[in-house]
Parts: structure tokens; C-alpha cells; sequence
């Protein structure tokens, strides 16, 4: 705009009574515009592709909450499997010296009986599913010997 007041304001473009620039006068001064067509159609080409974009983006956007919302699900039902499966471990069995085979037999099975008098089965699944460890059975183990009693001592 401000060349157009300076040429107002030195002679060289003149304006009407109702301060209007005429066209023709326009042209005089500053020659015939120029025709850009491309410049108008790499804007209309723009402008669908921008709104695409602009959709695009917003699908990630939404995409990428989604995801974090269900890591938070994975993570917090992660914890949840490991606290019900700390709550449910089952007991381990008592181990006791290779000294006494007897009494390491009798007294985990009096153990496993007096567990299931002392509590009442609450529903039928419940019994099938609980599991009773089962004691091993504890092998003595052999002397150790050591090398060269294998040749000269019997049975080696």
C-alpha cells in the first residue's frame, strides 16, 4: 500500500472525488497484473490434502492415547495376576533329614488329613481344585569315597 500513497502524493497517480483509484489509471501506473495460475492451483491442491492432514493427525492423536490407555489396562491387570498368584501359592512341602525316613512319611500325610477335617469343603470345585503337596521321598545318600578306595575296598 505504500507505494500507492507515494505516487498519490507526488502526481503520478491520480485519484476521483470519491478517493477511488481508477482501474485504467491503475494500469497506466503500474502495468498490466500478471496471470500466476499455478500459484492457484498448488493452493487448491493444498487446502483437501491440508484437511486430510489435519484428520490424519488427529487419528493419530487419538490412536496414541488409546494405546497408552490400554498399557495402563496391561500393566495394571499384570499386577493383579501377580497378587492373586502370591495369595495362592501353594505350600511347600516339609523336608526333613534322610535320618528319620519313618516319621518324615507319617507326619506330612496326619498333617495333609488333619487340614482337610479342619476345614469344611464351601463348594465342590473347591476340593477338586486345591491341590495337597505330596512329600518326597527322601533316598539316603551314598558314602562318598573317594578315589582310590573304589580299587582297593570291596564293592567298588
Amino acid at each position: 500500500y505504500r507505494p500507492i500513497y507515494n505516487n498519490i502524493n507526488k502526481g503520478i497517480l491520480s485519484k476521483n472525488s470519491d478517493n477511488k483509484i481508477d482501474f485504467s489509471e491503475a494500469i497506466r501506473v503500474f502495468g498490466e497484473p500478471s496471470r500466476k495460475q499455478d500459484v492457484k492451483n498448488p493452493v487448491k491442491i493444498d487446502s483437501p490434502s491440508s484437511t486430510e492432514v489435519l484428520l490424519l493427525r488427529q487419528q493419530i492423536d487419538m490412536l496414541k492415547n488409546q494405546l497408552t490407555d490400554a498399557k495402563d489396562r496391561e500393566s495394571f491387570y499384570q499386577n493383579q495376576i501377580e497378587i492373586m498368584q502370591r495369595l495362592l501359592e501353594a505350600p511347600k512341602p516339609n523336608i526333613t533329614p534322610p535320618s528319620e525316613p519313618e516319621t518324615a512319611q507319617s507326619s506330612p500325610v496326619t498333617e495333609a488329613k488333619e487340614d482337610v477335617i479342619a476345614m469344611p469343603p464351601k463348594e465342590p470345585e473347591v476340593i477338586e481344585n486345591k491341590r495337597i503337596p505330596v512329600p518326597e521321598q527322601a533316598e539316603p545318600e551314598p558314602v562318598k569315597r573317594g578315589f582310590l578306595s573304589r580299587f582297593f575296598l570291596p564293592n567298588g
